[in-house]
């Protein structure tokens, strides 16, 4: 029986189903039956305990005067606004489900052609969406995995805060002082080179201070012998660049500022994975995970930070699919180019898994070997990306099976005879 087909037979007519429109402040909530007929009128609701409280009276009351025995709330996932009022339903017993809202667009503008956002004809539409079968179920992590969404997403979060500050601090350097990564490869990761940016980090500066005052800033920050080279290799540098020479103290300032902030940003990052290996030990998954060469304990986390508890699952093809891997029919008319992967998922996890194959093809010898064989294989080789995805979809299988079996990875076992067969004759 299709996904589809399941959903729409969980839709009875002893079952009640409630459209939500989700909104920062106020809420509109509409009630049909099986058949998308409305019952009584709209409720508008804030979004408060006292709302809450009010649209579950609503709830109970039409159950009771309609003889309803289940119950059914849609809502789409709008930003993070939905997460309470679906958290206080869940509580209560109540059904909560998800409507894409590309669905809800498509299906209001069937129902009166015209795109314009409507607060409480949203909420009607999600409900027949309901009834419809075009849903997806709700999964609130608990206990230690909700912890691992939290630092995962935190972990995401204090990242493209880092990224974006690196970003600018290399833009004022290039405009400053350019030619610094001629001496130091990676300005923003070793200690000699952070102190530098810190106490003179533009030319004038470094001439001012010398090749003996230079020496010295860089001793502050590297005990270990520092070679004088190094200082008069600066210095020279220094000498030819073809920085800016204007708003030298101010830009001065302004790099101390963001290179305080840095360093913040790097403590803060490494206590947020500090918790999330502890938070991994304490799924009891880390030793089977952590097993599989290629995957370290940030990726693992995020993992289970994104898909919740692996014991959920009866298939991989689950995990695949919640990260928008299953593969969809790409053609119209006589054009038919095949089948591509549907992107209907979570986009964090499908970035997780990628980080995790770029690592493995390189270093995890049986995933390095099936990518090599799907590039080059003579029938149907696949793109860089391609192939990756299918590592990708290999990686959730890999760590599914062990997690499910409480087994340790045995690289013997991963590609299976068939695939290994396939792998030798085309070498």
């Amino acid at each position: 029986m299709k996904d589809r087909d399941i959903k729409l037979e969980a839709v009875t007519p002893n079952t009640l189903v409630v459209g939500v429109d989700i909104a920062k402040e106020i809420q509109w909530a509409r009630f049909v039956n099986y058949r998308g007929l409305e019952l009584g009128k709209a409720l508008k609701f804030r979004n408060n305990k006292n709302g809450f409280d009010s649209i579950l009276a609503s709830i109970k009351a039409i159950c009771k005067n309609k003889r309803f025995d289940d119950v059914i709330v849609g809502m789409e996932p709008t930003g993070h606004y939905w997460k309470p009022l679906a958290n206080y339903l869940l509580m209560h017993r109540t059904k909560v489900v998800l409507v894409n809202p590309y669905h809800t667009k498509r299906a209001k503008e069937l129902d009166d052609n015209s795109q314009t956002k409507n607060d409480k004809k949203d909420a009607l539409t999600i409900a027949k969406l309901v009834c419809d079968g075009r849903y997806y179920t709700v999964y609130m992590p608990q206990d230690i995995f909700a912890e691992l969404r939290v630092l995962t997403n935190s972990r995401m979060s204090l990242m493209q805060r880092h990224n974006a500050l690196k970003n600018t601090i290399t833009a004022v350097m290039d405009e400053y002082f350019p030619e610094i990564v001629t001496v130091f490869k990676k300005p923003l990761k070793g200690k000699a080179s952070m102190q530098i940016l810190k106490s003179c980090p533009f030319p004038s500066l470094i001439l001012e201070l010398g090749v003996d005052g230079v020496l010295a800033e860089i001793k502050k920050a590297v005990k270990k012998t520092v070679g004088r080279k190094k200082a008069e290799q600066l210095v020279e540098t220094a000498k030819t660049s073809i920085g800016v020479s204007y708003g030298i103290a101010s830009a001065k300032l302004k790099l101390e500022l963001m290179i305080e902030e840095l360093e913040l940003l790097n403590r803060q990052l490494v206590q947020i994975e500090e918790a999330m290996d502890q938070a991994l030990a304490d799924t009891g998954f880390r030793e089977t995970i952590l097993g599989i060469p290629g995957i370290g304990v940030v990726t693992a986390a995020s993992f289970l930070g994104e898909i919740g508890d692996p014991m959920r699952f009866d298939h991989p093809r689950q995990i695949s699919k919640m990260a928008g891997y299953n593969l969809v029919e790409d053609s119209s008319g006589k054009s038919k180019s095949g089948t591509v992967i549907s992107k209907r998922g979570r986009k964090n996890l499908r970035n997780i898994l990628y980080q995790m194959a770029m690592t493995m093809v390189a270093i995890n010898p049986e995933m390095k070997a099936l990518y090599n064989y799907l590039k080059t294989r003579q029938k149907n080789p696949l793109k860089k990306k391609q192939a990756l995805v299918v590592i990708s979809k290999k990686i959730i299988t890999v760590i599914y099976n062990l997690v499910k079996k409480q087994t340790e990875y045995k690289a013997e076992l991963v590609l299976g005879e068939f695939r290994k067969n396939q792998i030798k004759q085309a070498a």
